[in-house]
């Protein structure tokens, strides 16, 4: 069988893995959910009902980003997101798992703005001081260097944070590029990428 991704184009969680299996150069069937109306089919498959869900060609079923870029970096090895040593590829895990972090908070956020719920302005100002206060701690580390971990390559933590970054664009708006300016510059080049650029999330018709 061919391996399957069922995803959503504006999901910064699906793009992850995107960007994952354009850099292994590895085909791969996109099936993309309506999260509105989810088919039962996929309900299937995906118990907690969320995207990304990924199907090996051996059958294999994963759900959840962070199992899913690992499952790729112990199966398809080349190129590796993930360090091989115990303690650096701890700090990999750490920083995925603030920019997943980083990016569910965006993403409740934008919820709450799209909803207009006029009776959550105190979860919206909490939101947006948790945002607030991990956008400096990922400038602080690019002031160091230019990877989360240092190095030479990008890894797993990188592509989390370019993800959730990259909706806090799309869905709310870019002033971090003007407070954050070591933030910036990586984020631009990432953007050099092929597969940061293909996946770059786009309006929907309406």
């Amino acid at each position: 069988m061919n391996r399957i991704l069922y995803y959503h184009q504006q999901s910064n969680f699906s793009r992850k893995i995107r960007i994952l299996l354009a850099e292994k150069n590895l085909d791969c069937e996109l099936f993309e959910i309506n999260l509105a109306n989810k088919p039962p089919e996929f309900l299937e498959i995906s118990p907690i009902g969320q995207v990304p869900v990924f199907v090996d060609e051996d059958g294999t079923v994963i759900w959840d980003s962070t199992l899913i870029a690992e499952y790729l970096d112990e199966t398809y090895p080349q190129p590796s997101f993930y360090p091989s040593a115990p303690h650096t590829r701890l700090e990999c895990r750490k920083w995925e798992q603030l920019a997943d972090t980083l990016g569910d908070n965006i993403i409740r956020l934008w919820i709450l703005n799209f909803t207009n719920d006029l009776a959550s302005v105190s979860s919206r100002t909490k939101l947006e001081t948790l945002i607030n206060r991990l956008l400096p701690i990922f400038d602080g580390q690019l002031r160091q260097s230019d990877y989360l971990l240092g190095g030479e390559t990008w890894t797993a933590a990188d592509v989390a944070a370019l993800c959730s970054l990259g909706y806090y664009s799309f869905r709310l708006d870019e002033d971090w590029r003007i407070q954050y300016p070591y933030l910036k510059d990586w984020f631009n080049k990432l953007h050099d990428r092929e597969s940061v650029k293909s996946t770059i999330p786009k309006k929907l018709d309406t």
